[in-house]
């Protein structure tokens, strides 16, 4: 490593953390990346060139707004509205709106500046974005949570649109909240622009696949990971963190191809499960009842045990899959679950892992997929959600998930080839970063300084 390349890199993150400052999960994920590009700005000295880095982590446009809202007892509720349109060059932007508590601007921007990278990694014309609030859905009624999506849509509306930026959803934003802003956008648009919104109903635009997307494509992923050493799903041990929309369709995915799924969690705590998750009573528990995972356990039966609070990397497992949120397992849970025989990580949440516990996988010789590969694959279903609306067309179960195999096929592909290529075999975060900048950089070159 040249003094002049670490050195540029060091002195414009320095500068990135004063103009950014009290943004931690943003200064995270372009620390990441940036300790990545600098073997490639050793070999490529081009992508310096035009201020190119500096383009790439500053946002096109950010979007702040207020969004007022009446509650079931006629008060007035105001909560903060976020877009982060973080980069276009690739073709109009695209990601989800998350609805949590924890949700301000530094999350959205670190959610959409990896989002740059993970949607170049699917190979098909999308860029980067992410928004959201910080309202919280649980807890509400339907009628409550209808008025906020519609206020939120409101204001959001004269932002968006199929050829500019395709909000879908994300954790607080399911079906039941897509279903609200698609119809206030319909509304104010006097437009049926279908593909506008991604994740709707099969009735109104939506694709099949696109419920299952992200927990599937993160298990094909990790399955070509295994691959490469041999081993495979059937007879492995996993545990998939969380029990939301990612991790139960992960969990049937492992169950499907011959693995055991040993343990799942929510917030207030993790059940163990032995013999494998009851996929059928967990989507009853979690979606249609929502409850808490400790009902899971209380009707799931003799071997299923529920431990409150407690550490769900202490179980034993072959394979572990955190699909919950951010920097939920750290350093000690790494070597954890290196001590206790893990030989595969893959990320099913966005950046689930911190740094330590990155490290520590890459120490041990655990096998680690970053989230901007292996949770590629609802972005990547929504892509095809929107081909088929600008065709009028619907597509079959099979056909839909082949070709999302076939997508995280090529995820996985390009991100070992490219660790190979500078020299990293193996480390799949470098391979995924640079294979995600490349394609980017590449178009924003072309395109000019804009």
């Amino acid at each position: 490593m040249s003094d002049s390349v670490d050195t540029q890199i060091s002195n414009y993150y320095d500068k990135l953390l004063k103009r950014n400052a009290g943004e931690p999960e943003f200064h995270q994920a372009v620390s990441e990346v940036l300790e990545s590009l600098k073997i490639v700005l050793e070999k490529d000295s081009h992508y310096a060139d035009d201020g190119l880095i500096e383009r790439l982590c500053e946002p096109e446009r950010q979007l702040i707004f207020r969004v007022p809202w009446i509650d079931d007892q006629g008060q007035v509720q105001v909560n903060r509205g976020f877009r982060v349109q973080f980069n276009s060059a690739l073709g109009p932007y695209k990601g989800g709106l998350r609805f949590h508590p924890s949700v301000n601007l530094g999350i959205i921007k670190f959610l959409g500046f990896e989002q740059i990278f993970k949607n170049s990694l699917t190979g098909l014309p999308i860029g980067g974005g992410k928004g959201g609030s910080d309202f919280d859905p649980k807890g509400k009624s339907d009628r409550e949570i209808m008025r906020f999506c519609q206020s939120f849509m409101t204001e959001l509306h004269r932002h968006i649109g199929e050829y500019r930026d395709v909000p879908a959803g994300d954790i607080g934003v399911g079906g039941r909240e897509i279903g609200f802003l698609f119809g206030q956008y319909r509304r104010l648009s006097n437009q049926h622009e279908s593909g506008v919104l991604t994740g709707k109903g099969l009735a109104w635009g939506g694709s099949l696949v696109r419920t299952e997307a992200t927990g599937y494509g993160l298990v094909y992923l990790t399955q070509e990971m295994m691959q490469t050493h041999g081993e495979s799903f059937d007879g492995a041990k996993v545990i998939v963190s969380g029990s939301g929309n990612v991790a139960i369709y992960a969990a049937q995915k492992v169950q499907q191809l011959g693995g055991t799924v040993v343990a799942m969690s929510d917030s207030s705590g993790y059940i163990t499960c032995p013999n494998g998750v009851d996929i059928d009573l967990i989507k009853d528990v979690k979606e249609v009842r929502r409850e808490r995972i400790s009902a899971y356990a209380a009707e799931a039966g003799s071997g299923v045990e529920y431990h409150a609070g407690g550490n769900i990397w202490e179980v034993a497992a072959d394979v572990a899959l955190p699909c919950a949120t951010q920097n939920e397992l750290d350093g000690d849970d790494a070597k954890l679950l290196a001590d206790n025989g893990v030989r595969y990580v893959a990320e099913g949440a966005n950046m689930p892992c911190t740094p330590e516990a990155v490290h520590y996988f890459q120490s041990a010789d655990v096998n680690f997929a970053p989230g901007k590969a292996a949770n590629a694959g609802g972005v990547a279903t929504s892509a095809l959600e929107m081909q088929q609306n600008a065709t009028r067309d619907s597509w079959s179960f099979e056909y839909t998930d082949e070709r999302l195999r076939q997508i995280m096929t090529n995820i996985f592909k390009n991100v070992d080839k490219t660790a190979k290529q500078y020299d990293r075999e193996g480390d799949y975060v470098i391979g995924a970063n640079i294979a995600g900048f490349k394609k980017v950089a590449d178009a924003m070159l072309a395109q000019g300084i804009i």
